[in-house]
């Protein structure tokens, strides 16, 4: 019984490390895909008359957005086009004082000239993506534009990505790239900007380059109008409807393109519970799509080399569970023995490929490259941490039973400004932040068992350890601060409202 059970546990772990390996190594494939033609200039768009601008609707979809709401507002009201032209819907489905905010700053924007509508529904069905579609239904526009709450457009966005759909009529829709507003804020914003970077200055290129399925990352693009509606519309069943959307469009024949020149800021999550209800709600809502779209990618007419990096781009929240099985399985392996049949030479090479999405990132888009480098460490602290957290919400992802859009808050923070911690938008514990503790416990006594035992695995673990340690231990701290804080501030609204008795 004891050999079938290592044998069973031997199985497991080796799946586990070469499907992790391959994810690695797709990272490094597509760092040299990039390298060898990311490089190429986007062909050149014929200038457009002032007088032949089209129509375009500018979507701004909002849930209790007190705090970048107005900013949102002005940004849009910025704008560098015909207003004649252009029309704005805030899709607000916020149950807060977002409502009252959200009304003064547009009756501000139609001040200054804006055609713009406060467009509230009656529930929150589909939530974004249900806002979105509803919005649809109330305006004829050509094009259509779409920013999240935390997102500043600069004035020429539009002047800048539409000429490319004017240019040809077979491109769907057009991506910018994510800049950040807040990038410099604490350790934790840095390691997120270094990942987001990862993804928009290297994976997003690398696909579109090469012809390969790529995706409307939810704001910062533009959408032909008529490639929404000839692909099916926003589908309410997925909590990643840009996926969605943008996977059904390609299939059905529409070319994307992206524009990594030109970068939109947003804010990026300060505090590591709203991060790691970020990541669930996208890990979440991309292996829906996987479950949902995988089948008509395999039976599509695109290219073998096409599929198979549309079905690792799918699933690439599975790495997730694969680390808590690995995490789970070392230390068994580690007693029994398990790991000296284990043919895991070789597999070094796949680590090569984040570190190096990473560097390419930072070297493209910033002069200071080596300094931002050195978060890298807090980097994979981050991304082995919150396997916990995404092993749960893949989970959920797998499962037929509908999931809520649960929002990441904001709080109008600039790169070293700003406060969260007053807020009523900060977030409590849960208990996926006890866990975390546990297996960082887990991973440091399979550590200490690794080095005279397996030493090859104890680097390993220790990281592990640390970054299970790092994303619980930065939670409890900063909800100990907002208590802290919003203690003191309900003490000295107290002893105000007092003293003027």
């Amino acid at each position: 019984m004891i050999p079938l059970v290592v044998n069973i546990m031997w199985v497991l772990y080796a799946v586990s490390a070469y499907l992790l390996a391959l994810v690695g190594l797709n990272a490094l494939v597509l760092s040299l895909m990039l390298l060898v033609r990311g490089r190429r200039p986007i062909p050149a768009v014929p200038p457009v008359a002032d007088e032949t601008w089209p129509r375009v609707l500018v979507q701004l979809p909002v849930f209790n957005e007190r705090h970048v709401v107005e900013r949102l507002v002005e940004a849009v009201t910025a704008l560098d086009y015909p207003r004649d032209r252009l029309y704005v819907q805030l899709l607000d489905d916020s149950t807060d004082d977002t409502e009252h905010i959200a009304a003064a700053a547009v009756a501000r924007a139609r001040e200054l000239g804006l055609d713009i509508a406060h467009i509230r529904r009656d529930d929150r069905v589909g939530f974004k993506a249900g806002a979105l579609a509803y919005g649809l239904t109330l305006c004829d526009a050509e094009f259509v534009a779409i920013f999240d709450a935390d997102f500043v457009p600069q004035p020429g966005f539009l002047k800048m990505l539409l000429p490319h759909l004017l240019a040809d009529e077979h491109v769907g829709m057009v991506q910018a790239r994510w800049a950040h507003i807040n990038a410099g804020y604490s350790h934790l914003t840095r390691a997120q900007a270094l990942a987001l970077d990862s993804h928009f200055a290297v994976e997003q290129p690398a696909r579109h380059r090469n012809g390969l399925l790529m995706n409307f990352s939810g704001t910062a693009g533009i959408w032909r109008t008529r490639c929404i509606n000839a692909s099916g519309g926003w589908d309410l069943n997925t909590l990643s409807e840009d996926i969605d959307l943008s996977y059904r469009a390609q299939l059905s024949g529409w070319r994307f393109l992206y524009l990594p020149e030109v970068g939109v800021p947003g804010e990026i999550p300060p505090l590591m519970m709203g991060f790691k209800r970020q990541q669930a709600r996208w890990a979440t809502g991309t292996v829906q799509c996987l479950r949902k779209l995988g089948p008509h990618v395999l039976g599509s007419q695109l290219t073998l080399w096409q599929k198979v990096q549309a079905m690792l781009h799918l699933g690439g929240y599975l790495i997730h569970p694969l680390m808590l099985l690995t995490v789970l399985l070392a230390l068994p392996m580690t007693l029994s023995g398990g790991f000296k049949l284990l043919p895991l030479a070789g597999l070094g090479l796949a680590m090569i490929g984040p570190p190096l999405q990473t560097l390419l990132a930072q070297r493209r888009l910033y002069p200071d490259w080596p300094r931002r480098l050195l978060n890298f460490p807090v980097l994979m602290l981050l991304g082995t941490g919150i396997a916990v957290s995404n092993t749960q919400a893949v989970l959920r992802g797998m499962s037929d039973r509908p999931q809520a859009f649960v929002r990441t808050p904001k709080f109008q923070l600039g790169e070293h400004r700003g406060s969260w911690a007053a807020s009523q938008y900060t977030l409590p514990l849960d208990a996926i932040t006890f866990l975390e503790g546990l297996f960082s416990l887990y991973a440091a006594v399979t550590a200490v068992l690794a080095f005279t035992r397996v030493p090859a695995l104890a680097p390993f673990m220790i990281l592990y350890a640390l970054g299970f340690a790092y994303v619980a231990g930065t939670s409890v701290i900063q909800a100990l601060v907002a208590r802290r804080t919003q203690a003191q501030a309900r003490t000295l609204h107290l002893g105000s409202a007092s003293s003027t008795r």
